[in-house]
């Protein structure tokens, strides 16, 4: 591989695999808010946010790191309070129990006002305004969780990123295949690319962090628990499923504990390191062998979010699970064809997952991708994969992927509406 193709994927994978505390849609929110705070240069009377549909919805059920409170108000809150823009997706990471009673008390004297930002194509949209006196500063995150398209102060542009800027950012990226994924987890000299072990520390302390506690549905301390012995028996296969659904338990339940998320997920980070670091440390695979796994599995995460986008109606544990299969795949000795004979059986299989926001029940969703990622290694690893004649998939295994990531990013468009019209209009919630 030519060197500077290698250094284009080792920035692409620094940029999209970083720390975040709590569910990146309502952090992305709290940083715009901090973001437009900062440049108002005081704290604000009143804060307005508009918000696309899928931020909406990715935000209303889950909960915020350091409060015990869930959806959007005390995110909000709390980035005009406390919030660092610098700190990006830990932007709330200062969050104190006085900041907490702070940000209670400006909600409740209806300093807040959230409104779904009509008529836009981009899913990924957060505006925020904040007002004090005859002073206004304004905010736009779009396009990624941490990017900053328009910061105004008083009419005053103090920053736009232009289209053009956009398109130089798409040329500069590199263009990957899965062939180019694979080429480069196997040759990158170890030093570049050894910093991917911090995802595997980070997201092992969050699910060891889950079976010490109670969070959310408790989905992992569950099949930690008699079940693992009476059912689930106590094997590889369970302790992945237990330390993947336990990290997202303690994500989506708001704990103030740090995961490596990837291309803007933190649910999609647990889920391409911890199937492939429980099967790496609990079937004696060398380091080596664990950093290209990971690097195979995230890679391969970076690559299929390119062109499905960072939202959409498709639940990201397809995707993630996906990078997790190739990367067991690996550890159990596949080489590329048997790597794409995984993609191919992931593909077949979780097509069409919804996704119905950001909530508790993840877990259980993030459980079903992994499950069927060792299913769909041990079938690659036998020889056997989904053929061209069935479905949705072709022979060409990256074909196989643009036709996921189109019903994902465009066939799935009034899934999300009717969602998010379901989400908004029910009745009885606990």
């Amino acid at each position: 591989m030519e060197p500077s193709l290698r250094q284009q994927i080792l920035a692409l994978v620094r940029r999209e695999v970083v720390p975040a505390i709590g569910c990146t849609e309502p952090m992305a929110v709290a940083l715009c808010v901090a973001r437009a705070t900062e440049t108002l240069g005081r704290r604000p009377e009143s804060i307005t946010t508009r918000l696309s549909a899928n931020i909406l919805k990715n935000a209303m059920g889950v909960g915020i790191p350091g409060t015990g409170m869930i959806g959007l108000p005390i995110a909000i809150a709390l980035g005009a309070l406390i919030g660092r823009s610098d700190y990006e997706l830990e932007v709330l990471k200062d969050c104190t129990p006085q900041a907490v009673d702070e940000g209670k008390q400006f909600i409740d004297e209806k300093r807040i006002r959230i409104t779904l930002k009509e008529d836009i194509d981009e899913k990924l949209y957060i505006e925020a305004t904040c007002r004090a006196g005859h002073d206004e500063a304004t905010a736009v995150i779009s396009g990624g969780h941490t990017r900053f398209q328009r910061i105004e102060r008083n009419g005053q542009v103090l920053l736009d990123r232009s289209a053009s800027a956009d398109a130089q950012a798409e040329t500069d990226a590199p263009a990957l295949t899965l062939r180019t994924v694979y080429d480069f987890a196997q040759t990158a000299p170890l030093d570049e690319i050894s910093f991917i072990l911090q995802t595997a520390r980070l997201n092992k302390a969050a699910a060891e962090a889950s079976f010490r506690a109670d969070y959310g549905h408790g989905l992992g301390k569950m099949l930690r628990g008699r079940y693992e012995n009476e059912i689930m028996g106590d094997s590889v296969f369970s302790h992945i499923l237990s330390y993947t659904s336990g990290a997202c338990d303690a994500r989506m339940a708001g704990a103030m504990i740090p995961v490596m998320s990837n291309s803007g997920s933190g649910n999609q980070g647990i889920s391409a390191t911890l199937p492939v670091l429980v099967f790496a440390e609990e079937t004696g695979k060398t380091e080596e062998q664990l950093i290209r796994a990971l690097m195979l599995s995230h890679l391969t995460v970076i690559y299929i979010k390119q062109s499905l986008g960072r939202l959409s109606a498709l639940c990201g544990c397809v995707v993630a699970a996906t990078g997790s299969s190739c990367g067991i795949t690996y550890l159990m000795g596949g080489d590329y064809t048997r790597i794409t004979y995984a993609v191919q059986n992931m593909i077949a299989n979780l097509t069409g997952m919804i996704c119905d926001g950001a909530k508790p029940s993840c877990a259980l969703k993030v459980t079903t991708g992994v499950s069927t990622a060792v299913l769909s290694a041990i079938m690659a690893m036998e020889g056997r994969t989904v053929t061209s004649v069935e479905g949705i998939i072709d022979q060409d295994v990256d074909q196989s992927i643009r036709n996921l990531t189109r019903i994902g990013s465009r066939g799935m468009n009034e899934t999300d509406r009717l969602v998010l019209d379901i989400m908004t209009h029910k009745t009885g919630n606990v």
